[in-house]
């Protein structure tokens, strides 16, 4: 009985063996193909690691080199036409040539930052950078009216654009007379909870300079260290 059982094992594990043999001429290709793809995607992806590392590299050197020009308005023009690796690149660029433009020119570095800011294709956060500097820069012939048009939509972004945008509200209030308006928005920025150090040291600095006392903020072992 037991040779039997024997003999039908060993036809049984033959039968399996024809089969599978069977299937892996007919299938086998599949998991070859399988393999191949596996491989294949591998090396695209480290090939696109390796590209995109050499084009951040090859942007940094040129940004470098751009920004050794002495003469600002060189400066500015080199940067601006360094091309770029995708919109985040560019605004990092237009920023870096919006700062050397300003220095002679910051009529034409607040329009070149607007421009950016209206740029749909560059990342919120540049857009937002850009808006901020265009409007805190001196002399740049943009009304206050316009100044607040461009802050006010800041007002609900997240973390620290939103208290420079209120920051840079309440100096307009001052620039136009509406010295409440500027004390009541002072005020509120010394107590965020958000606010820096830095930014309550302004704040405290400007709301003192108006003749008015720096409001208490609650957690705070002391006063917002006024002119230090």
């Amino acid at each position: 009985m037991s040779d039997t059982d024997s003999f039908i094992d060993e036809v049984t594990e033959e039968v399996r063996r024809d089969r599978l043999f069977r299937l892996m001429r007919r299938y086998g290709w599949i998991g070859i193909l399988a393999i191949l793809l596996l491989v294949g995607g591998a090396a695209w992806n480290e090939w696109r690691k390796a590209q995109a590392e050499a084009e951040a590299q090859a942007f940094g050197d040129a940004l470098l080199t751009a920004l050794a020009q002495e003469d600002a308005a060189e400066r500015a023009d080199a940067l601006q036409a360094i091309p770029a690796p995708g919109p985040g690149g560019a605004a990092v660029a237009g920023l870096l040539a919006a700062d050397a433009q300003a220095r002679g020119d910051a009529p034409g570095a607040a329009t070149r930052l607007l421009a950016l800011a209206d740029r749909p294709d560059v990342p919120a956060i540049y857009r937002r950078i850009a808006t901020l500097k265009a409007v805190a820069l001196p002399d740049t012939g943009l009304s206050a009216e316009a100044r607040r048009a461009r802050l006010v939509p800041l007002t609900d972004a997240p973390g620290l654009v939103r208290l420079l945008a209120e920051e840079q509200l309440a100096m307009i209030d001052i620039e136009t007379g509406a010295r409440a308006d500027a004390l009541d928005r002072l005020a509120t920025l010394a107590v965020d909870a958000e606010a820096t150090e830095a930014l309550r040291r302004r704040v405290a600095q400007v709301i003192v300079a108006l003749g008015e006392d720096v409001p208490e903020i609650p957690g705070a072992p002391g006063q917002a260290g006024v002119g230090q």
